[in-house]
């Protein structure tokens, strides 16, 4: 007898996860905003984030050491999952790598405070938040964001998605796979059939 009763039946209507395609700047919002940064230390910052495609986190956990300037290479420690990877380092950022380090002397963490510890997540926050205003970019602009740029510029510029996945830390290829979905390449390269 069913009557009066609850028939607990939802595992037979699992959970759609939401997907969401990732926010991204395109190439001139980036520029624009590198462009408007006058800090040295700020624009170092910003430039490796996207640069390297490289999370708040790890940008802020990056040691002196971690720069390996003689074979154009970052060396990430224990980030996300505990892993350690190797990104590219721009010969673009080097320059300016030169002059920020020449500025600021920094003694252990890459980009230090002024109390001499590591610089805190929420002033990056804060500096590209004001960087974004100043380029008048009206998305919402996160340190995230820019990676995600990072990804979708590379995968529209050719790289093989495989590199990509290496680059950002993903274990899985089907997580580096979302930029597919965004890139201009891919709308690119597929025809209407009424353009047939």
């Amino acid at each position: 007898m069913v009557f009066d009763q609850t028939l607990k039946i939802d595992y037979l209507f699992p959970k759609r996860t939401e997907q969401k395609l990732p926010k991204y700047l395109n190439r001139e919002e980036v520029k624009k905003i590198l462009a408007v940064v006058e800090n040295l230390k700020h624009k170092a910052i910003l430039s490796l984030l996207y640069g390297c495609g490289l999370r708040l986190s790890e940008v802020i956990n990056l040691q002196i050491n971690n720069i390996d300037s003689n074979n154009g290479v970052i060396n990430i420690n224990q980030a996300k999952g505990k892993k350690d990877r190797q990104v590219m380092l721009p010969q673009a950022v080097l320059p300016l790598l030169g002059a920020y380090f020449k500025l600021y002397r920094p003694k252990v963490y890459l980009f230090e405070g002024q109390s001499g510890y590591q610089y805190s997540s929420r002033s990056v926050q804060v500096i590209l938040k004001d960087a974004a205003a100043k380029a008048k970019i009206i998305k919402d602009v996160s340190p995230h964001i820019l990676r995600h740029s990072f990804a979708t510029h590379l995968l529209e510029n050719g790289t093989d998605i495989r590199y990509i996945q290496q680059l950002l830390g993903h274990n899985s290829l089907n997580t580096t796979q979302i930029y597919t979905h965004i890139t201009d390449v891919v709308k690119r390269k597929v025809q209407s059939p009424l353009d047939f």
